[in-house]
């Protein structure tokens, strides 16, 4: 028996979008916000921030952090080289609540990148049980920083690091785009019910904007001087705490933390351009997750438009059209995202491919990734 050739490759395109809509909507169910607990807990906990010309976003970012009033809580700011007021506005702070310290970096010794250095300095000065690393366009609720440190205490599973993808705001028509694939991508593709069960490093995930980890563990894995020469501490840092046999976690943050991580279109490209390489755009990952996402959330549209497939095929390809437009649907809702990147899905996922064989192909050249007037050291670990 012959199988029409468009039928199968209906059936095909069909799997390649059935699996991220059946993972996101598993996932959907284990993945909560931590729960509110009636009282505080017993931990202390550092937080962190790296700040590196960050006077548009520093006092707010800190002082979304000092409105918690968790005994035991210290905020470390880092200030690495500004050219801006950014260690004025920090001082000035300290000086009225002695929470906050403001650390000075030291020189940025070789094969280091910037934030790395950075948070490797914040962690040795940190006095707390868990480290909660936060950038400075990160704004936590109120009661953010005890949720997350109670649900890493008595989570069943107790990993060593929990991190989340804060609430994005979106306002260039690239950045409605591409930022909301962020979740699409990690809820998409990654079981999170095997990640919590088993340490294994291909199930690492973590959002570098905020990463809370248990400080004994962080250091038995090397810290950030482990992942020294990456931007892409989002992978690398889990990978390495599952490397020595802890488990990683992500929860849903979007009701404790919002952020708006780029400005502009030019500022989303670049952004997500420093990270391509060692992300989705990585040697040995960019040709199969090429081929899984234009197949499953581009193609069937562009062959729903040929007039000779037939109807069996047309269903299957209208299915798998269906199924991803369903799942940003529900992203949009759940996740509060823009309805025009949802909307504009298949696109979205094209300029993604597009940024991530860019930064492959500059790889391949030798271009190193630039961000904050700093480079990249190596794309290679």
């Amino acid at each position: 028996m012959n199988l029409d050739p468009w039928i199968l490759t209906a059936g095909v395109l069909l799997y390649l979008a059935a699996f991220p809509a059946v993972v996101f909507f598993i996932n959907l169910t284990v993945f909560k916000a931590p729960e509110a607990t009636p009282t505080s807990s017993a931990s202390s906990v550092s937080v962190l921030i790296p700040a590196r010309n960050e006077a548009a976003n520093i006092r707010a970012v800190v002082e979304s952090v000092l409105v918690s009033r968790e005994p035991g809580l210290e905020v470390l700011v880092l200030d690495d080289h500004s050219s801006d007021e950014t260690p004025v506005l920090v001082e000035r702070m300290a000086a009225t609540d002695p929470r906050l310290r403001l650390l000075r970096g030291a020189a940025l010794p070789p094969g280091w990148a910037g934030k790395m250095f950075a948070c490797q300095q914040l962690a040795e000065a940190a006095d707390g049980e868990w480290l909660l690393f936060l950038d400075a366009d990160v704004r936590l609720a109120p009661e953010a920083v005890r949720r997350l440190v109670d649900y890493a205490r008595t989570a069943p599973h107790r990993p060593a690091m929990v991190s989340g993808v804060p609430r994005q705001i979106t306002g260039s028509w690239l950045e409605c785009l591409l930022v909301p694939l962020i979740d699409f991508i990690l809820l998409g593709y990654l079981p999170l019910w095997i990640m919590r069960r088993r340490p294994s490093p291909s199930l690492a995930a973590a959002v570098g904007q905020l990463v809370l980890v248990k400080r004994e563990s962080y250091f038995t894995a090397g810290g950030h001087a482990a992942i020294r020469a990456t931007f892409h501490d989002g992978v690398k840092l889990p990978r390495e705490l599952r490397k020595h046999g802890f488990l990683t976690d992500l929860v849903d943050i979007s009701g404790l933390a919002h952020c708006r991580m780029y400005q502009g279109a030019r500022q989303t490209w670049n952004g997500f351009l420093k990270n391509a390489a060692e992300g989705l755009g990585a040697p040995g990952v960019i040709v199969p997750m090429t081929l899984i996402l234009i197949g499953g959330q581009v193609l069937p549209w562009i062959l729903l438009c040929l007039p000779d497939i037939g109807l069996t095929a047309r269903r299957l390809l209208l299915t798998a059209a269906a199924l991803g437009y369903f799942q940003r649907l529900v992203a949009a809702v759940r996740f509060r995202q823009s309805w025009f990147g949802a909307l504009l899905h298949p696109l979205g996922i094209i300029l993604m491919e597009a940024i991530q064989w860019t930064g492959f192909l500059r790889h391949l050249r030798g271009i190193q990734s630039e961000w904050k007037g700093r480079r990249a050291v190596s794309t290679e670990r």
